[in-house]
């Protein structure tokens, strides 16, 4: 096997074509040994394999520095630069994250998981090598959707203002990661038909000289394209036509369920995890859809991610105009929004919680500011949510609590959460955000509010003495526990507060709490520093009473274990009841 004696770029480099080619099909079957066991995204790396092999072919990297968007398609990168172990061998599948890592090798410059970025990140280093006279190639590769991005958009405008080698790779294969929406990609299709040379052309208006490349899973093709670029002294686009999922029957065929795909079985393409029971992305569809056919003023919005609320491509068809994907554009959405509650529309715009991190100008200017009554669902926001330091969802509450005018929701089940959604799409006095659980759909039995209206009234689930906790959102099962262990070990059972609205503080209830409790604890899925707790101690900072705040210490975690994160933050019920009662 070549990819066995591949320990760095510099191996393949004296491969013939075909021996290339040969590498090609072993790449892929190491891809398919870790993503069948793993999962990870599927798509964009088996549709790059022969353009990675083609970079790394024509350039010299380190030296040369390759900037990866989103990190999606860089797997294949990291085979050829010292990490082809993790893929090949199931006992070290753990030695890398799924994006690039300047901690794993020199051949990686960001740690990258979000998407739109990698031409403005280029754009630096570009100017950078500039500044110190430098020659060295610099090369962007964006792809799956990234262009639908405002700041691919940004980067594009500056890239030629450089006057300096920088190459940006397009991979077109067509597909974000469901399909592409905006006016942009219609170009695209027009330059892929016309092989090029159709007079209307988006890399050209921005000021970048142009190649394309139709065959961009062919090396002969890639390496003859990319040589011609290599020490070119000006921005051009290598615009490459790729097949997303190549080489893999069922990743081709349905490109939009293999972008990411959890572990399978590799001759029938069948998952081999399944989920235990209900899930809040498609009973979350189930209720919009319902709502969507009774309103026609309801209108549900994503940005490429469909699915994080269950919206499967047959739903967003029967759903028509009422749905709406804008890309990966979430400023624009939360803008649009805006606009469609303004005009007397009822939108609902989800996405995930680090996404959200991206529009906090939006939430306040276009937004809060002007009150207007659309419906944000964070969805991932959570200690529960995804695991990589790129899209941890821990930091919403200090950026989205501390906007004026928002009402920022924490539902603790299933029938509040549904209540809280119901209640934020009918009423028409404030912008809200909803947490999406993340710990699980929990029912209750217990009677749920459907007016929220009444802004920061928190709710009282057991009445006791000496100790309150006030239990926000996914916590409040440990709330729960840790109630019903204060109880068990002492015969004195404690207040359990569930608050609801992370937006504020119920001063009346705070007040009442000093006539029988001399303790407050705080528990919250999120970061302590400007968060929900810290709202409660600063109330009772000039009284006698001892408020302990719990959640998470203000850090970057990656690929962690929930279990391990919450015994080094203090937070099982055991831990607790020791720090309060001893």
């Amino acid at each position: 096997m070549y990819i066995e004696k591949i320990n760095s770029p510099a191996d393949i480099k004296g491969l013939s074509v075909n021996e290339l080619t040969v590498l090609a099909s072993e790449i892929r079957s190491g891809l398919m040994n870790r993503l069948s066991k793993r999962g990870g995204h599927f798509g964009p790396n088996f549709g790059f394999v022969e353009a990675t092999i083609a970079l790394h072919y024509v350039f010299d990297s380190p030296k040369d520095k390759i900037v990866y968007d989103v990190s999606h398609q860089s797997y294949v990168h990291k085979m050829l630069t010292g990490r082809k172990d993790a893929f090949l061998y199931d006992e070290h599948f753990n030695d890398i994250s799924g994006y690039t890592n300047p901690e794993e090798s020199e051949h990686d410059f960001f740690n990258v998981g979000h998407t739109s970025t990698a031409v403005s990140l280029a754009c630096g280093l570009a100017k950078a090598r500039d500044l110190k006279g430098d020659k060295e190639n610099i090369i962007a590769v964006v792809g799956d959707g990234s262009l639908s991005g405002g700041e691919a958009l940004e980067g594009l405008d500056f890239a030629s203002e450089l006057e300096s080698n920088f190459i940006i790779v397009v991979n077109d294969n067509d597909m974000s990661i469901a399909e592409n929406h905006g006016g942009l990609y219609k170009n695209l299709e027009a330059l892929r038909k016309s092989d090029g040379k159709c007079e209307c052309n988006l890399f050209k208006a921005m000021g970048l000289d142009y190649i394309y490349v139709d065959k961009g899973n062919d090396i002969s093709a890639l390496i003859s394209a990319f040589s011609k670029v290599k020490d070119c002294d000006h921005p051009i686009a290598v615009h490459i036509n790729t097949l997303k999922g190549k080489g893999y029957a069922p990743a081709e065929e349905n490109k939009e369920n293999w972008h990411w795909h959890m572990p399978f079985d590799e001759k029938t393409g069948e998952s081999i995890y399944y989920g235990d029971g209900e899930s809040y992305d498609s009973l979350t569809c189930e209720y919009l859809m319902k709502k969507m056919k009774a309103d026609k003023r309801v209108v549900t919005v994503v940005a490429a991610v469909p699915t994080n609320i269950g919206f499967t491509e047959d739903k967003r068809k029967e759903a028509g105009k009422q749905f709406v994907d804008v890309g990966i554009a979430e400023e624009h959405a939360v803008a649009m929004v805006s606009g469609i509650a303004k005009n007397g529309g009822k939108p609902v715009f989800a996405t995930h919680s680090s996404f959200f991190q991206r529009t906090y100008d939006q939430i306040s200017q276009d937004l809060c500011i002007n009150k207007n009554p659309a419906t944000l669902l964070v969805n991932t926001a959570s200690v529960y949510g995804m695991g990589d330091v790129t899209h941890l969802g821990i930091f919403d509450i200090p950026m989205m609590s501390n906007i004026p005018e928002l009402v920022y929701l924490a539902p603790t089940n299933c029938e509040e959460y549904f209540a809280m959604l119901d209640w934020s799409i009918e009423q028409n006095k404030f912008p809200v955000a909803i947490r999406i659980p993340c710990n699980g759909v929990i029912h209750t039995n217990c009677d749920i509010e459907t007016d929220y209206s009444d802004i920061n009234k928190y709710k009282i689930t057991v009445q006791g003495k000496d100790i309150a906790i006030i239990a926000l959102g996914d916590f409040f099962n440990i709330g729960e526990a840790l109630a019903k262990l204060i109880t068990d070990k002492t015969g004195a059972a404690p207040t359990l507060i569930n608050p609801r609205y992370i937006t504020g503080i119920d001063t009346d209830m705070l007040n009442d709490l000093k006539k029988e409790h001399s303790k407050v604890v705080t528990l919250e899925d999120g970061i302590l520093d400007g968060g929900f707790g810290e709202k409660i101690a600063r109330f009772y900072g000039a009284d006698e009473m001892k408020v302990y705040n719990y959640g998470l210490k203000k850090e970057f975690i990656d690929r962690y274990s929930v279990e391990e994160i919450l015994r080094e933050n203090h937070l099982t019920p055991e831990q607790i009841f020791e720090d309060i009662v001893g």
